[in-house]
């Protein structure tokens, strides 16, 4: 295997890895001998010091690792320090609608509403710091309750749940009886 070609994969492994990776390793999946792979990793730490890059390779007792450059981090903390933006998706708002409003609330019971698996709408909402757990249910099992954080009153801009828009009883008979006919559609199907 060509030297760039080498260099390119300790690079990857080294990327990937994010943490620090024992010498052998390295050789192994590179299928170089201990001393040859320890001298291509030095000499990549030599070009990186040479071109003045934003990263480096640290030699740490028989291992490598690739970290940035400590007179780097001033850039790293303005980009970790700007707010995320999260998307919420529609199954992601009802999800969430379905845990501030019956909360606290069972994976099992949004499903119920859902229809669906919600597994991974309540993980990206606890994710995100919308949705927590706040305890578990007293039945077989001992099922996780979900319930909503201050970071969720916070972005939908309420002080306490009492100011979550109230139900319209009416829209809500008519939205149950359009799902009882598409049910019977299904069956009639």
């Amino acid at each position: 295997m060509e030297i760039k070609r080498l260099e390119a994969a300790v690079e990857a492994v080294l990327f990937t890895m994010g943490e620090s990776v024992e010498l052998e390793k390295i050789a192994n999946a590179i299928e170089q001998d201990k001393e040859t792979t320890r001298k291509l990793v030095r000499n990549m730490m030599l070009k990186y010091d040479a071109e003045d890059r934003g990263i480096r390779i640290l030699e740490l007792d028989n291992s490598f690792q690739l970290c940035t450059k400590p007179e780097l981090y001033e850039y790293l903390i303005r980009v970790a320090k700007q707010p995320k933006r999260y998307v919420l998706t529609d199954i992601l708002l009802e999800t969430l609608s379905i845990i501030a409003y019956k909360q606290p609330v069972t994976k099992i019971e949004i499903e119920k509403i859902r229809g669906v698996k919600s597994d991974h709408a309540v993980n990206k909402l606890v994710e995100y710091n919308l949705v927590k757990e706040v305890g578990r249910l007293d039945a077989p099992g001992r099922p996780l309750l979900f319930g909503t954080t201050e970071e969720f009153l916070r972005r939908f801009r309420v002080q306490s749940l009492d100011d979550l828009p109230a139900f319209d009883t009416e829209k809500l008979e008519d939205f149950k009886e359009e799902a009882m006919d598409e049910v019977q559609l299904r069956l009639d199907i």
